[in-house]
């Protein structure tokens, strides 16, 4: 991490965190090694040997490790940002040292702001870029579905949104509670919240889409290839749906319903894989919004406090 062209609390803020600044581009560049070394090393999987070939195995366990390591990286970055770049200097006073270089507290909280926005977005982005790498070799797959917990949030702009919201958070938490641990806490467990709350929330986003099918008939046909259920079951002539089970539950057939069910077709309702984008999209803007609002408020703070 270069310090030549900084100045004032910037150069400070670089100086002073640089070993921590520079394990970003290292992991970025371990990754690539890493998802290089294993795509060479496996082979194209032939139909029904998926699991036997060592090698596509390897990638596929280093890919998901992987994806459920990224999903902790905005509670890094936030616990980093509160604590050591922000709540550390409140609490000892070195903070104070700034103000002596003709530099307000505004400039030395937005130093450290912008150092580790800027960091954390091309670092984000660039893991992005490498799991991407990886998973398109096994994209599809058990566990690798675009819509699984972990490949979605490490192959979209979802995951830089949360680490700049990672940032916001940790600027606003590190100045309430100026404890450099509880700071790293309290900050981890409201991004650690934001990311569960999102992630049960995200695919109301967008409305399903429903497919229909007349009975007698099957219903296996009604969800494209690759698209994540949401719901499925039987209609009735009046519109009412009934559970999947419903006429296994009064016939033990599955694919027979009594005459009084008044069972008219089966019904599945789904997100196909063209709402991937559009969702990391809406998403992407809502952790983005939250993010602003967070930092608003640090700067508000900031300047409330000290002027």
């Amino acid at each position: 991490m270069s310090t030549l062209t900084l100045k004032g609390p910037y150069w400070v803020t670089v100086r002073q965190h640089r070993r921590v600044l520079w394990t970003v581009p290292a992991l970025v560049v371990a990754g690539l090694a890493a998802v290089v070394a294993l795509r060479s090393w496996a082979s194209d999987p032939q139909d029904g040997v998926l699991y036997s070939n060592h090698a596509y195995s390897a990638l596929r366990l280093f890919m998901e490790f992987s994806g459920k390591g990224l999903l902790f990286l905005p509670l890094l970055v936030g616990a980093f940002v509160a604590g050591p770049m922000t709540a550390r200097e409140l609490e000892s006073g070195t903070w104070r040292l700034a103000l002596t270089q003709s530099s307000t507290p505004k400039a030395w909280l937005g130093a450290k702001v912008l150092v580790a926005a800027t960091v954390v977005a091309l670092g984000s982005a660039a893991l992005v870029g490498v799991y991407r790498l990886g998973w398109v070799r096994v994209a599809g797959t058990y566990r690798f579905h675009w819509a699984d917990t972990g490949a979605y949030e490490a192959t979209g702009p979802v995951l830089v949104a949360y680490c700049l919201l990672g940032v916001a958070l940790g600027v606003l938490v590190g100045q309430l509670v100026r404890r450099t641990i509880v700071a790293m806490a309290v900050t981890g467990l409201l991004t650690g919240l934001v990311l569960l709350v999102l992630g049960a929330l995200r695919w109301s986003f967008l409305p399903v889409v429903t497919n229909t099918a007349p009975l007698p008939g099957k219903s296996g046909w009604l969800m494209p290839h690759g698209a994540l259920p949401m719901g499925s079951g039987y209609l009735t002539a009046s519109g009412e749906r009934l559970s999947w089970d419903a006429c296994l539950n009064q016939t033990q057939d599955r694919n027979s319903c009594l005459a009084d069910m008044n069972v008219t077709a089966h019904y599945a309702d789904f997100h196909p894989a063209s709402h991937h984008w559009p969702t990391q999209l809406i998403e992407t803007s809502i952790v983005l919004a939250l993010a602003a609002a967070a930092l608003y408020a640090a700067f508000r703070l900031v300047r409330a406090r000290r002027g």
